[in-house]
């Protein structure tokens, strides 16, 4: 089956070289020429992509990021398109839930590139048991963890820790969610059971000088990315 992708662009002649181009490489595409008819888009047909401009009239693209972050959709890989190329730009689209962020005007084959790059980043299969990202897998029924097919025992709260990121990839989680999620109730600002954790999980996952995907986003929380 064909993968679907939602193009949301207040810019015509832009869509329409988008779709063309796409659906010439066998890809579905939907298309929303604002921010509340892409949330409404995505929310009837769920797509398998999001390709996002910034600056729309109305709800711009950093709030329809959001809210698709938290709808019922919310781990679609959502890729940001905008003339604006400032590092400060780029990091408000990052943080606002975007995965990936490409500055107009575009080569065609590098938006394929980073098409493709997107949907095998995070697979789901099991009817969501086995969840993956990059070369790591955990398994919710077996509470099997594996990287690059190296398995990797943890403890039980160390398993809930993981899981609860690879639920949601390249999202920024605050210790306040990590608390509520993994623990179910308020350690109080002064504990530092997450930071404790997070060493944990980081001293099991790079074991063998594998590349950090437990990133810290400082004064907010942590994220499942790739550097």
């Amino acid at each position: 089956m064909a993968k679907r992708i939602l193009v949301i662009d207040d810019a015509p002649k832009i869509v329409d070289f988008i779709r063309r181009g796409l659906t010439y490489e066998g890809y579905a595409v939907d298309v929303a020429y604002d921010g509340q008819s892409g949330l409404e888009q995505a929310e009837r047909e769920p797509p398998d992509l999001v390709m996002l401009d910034v600056m729309m009239p109305g709800l711009d693209g950093l709030e329809v990021c959001r809210q698709l972050r938290a709808s019922s959709n919310g781990d679609v890989p959502i890729l940001m398109l905008t003339a604006k190329d400032a590092v400060s730009d780029r990091v408000a689209g990052l943080d606002a839930g975007a995965d990936d962020y490409l500055v107009k005007p575009f080569a065609f084959n590098e938006l394929l590139a980073r098409i493709r790059a997107l949907l095998r980043r995070r697979q789901i299969t099991e009817g969501d048991q086995i969840v993956s990202f990059a070369d790591l897998t955990l398994n919710s029924t077996t509470h099997e963890v594996t990287r690059a097919g190296r398995p990797i025992s943890l403890t039980a709260k160390e398993f809930d820790l993981l899981e609860l990121f690879m639920r949601h990839p390249r999202q920024v989680l605050t210790r306040d969610i990590i608390y509520e999620r993994v623990w179910g109730y308020d350690f109080g600002g002064e504990s530092n059971i997450v930071e404790v954790y997070v060493r944990y999980l980081r001293a099991k996952l790079e074991a063998g000088d594998a590349p950090r995907l437990l990133q810290t986003v400082r004064g907010v929380g942590y994220a499942l990315r790739e550097e």
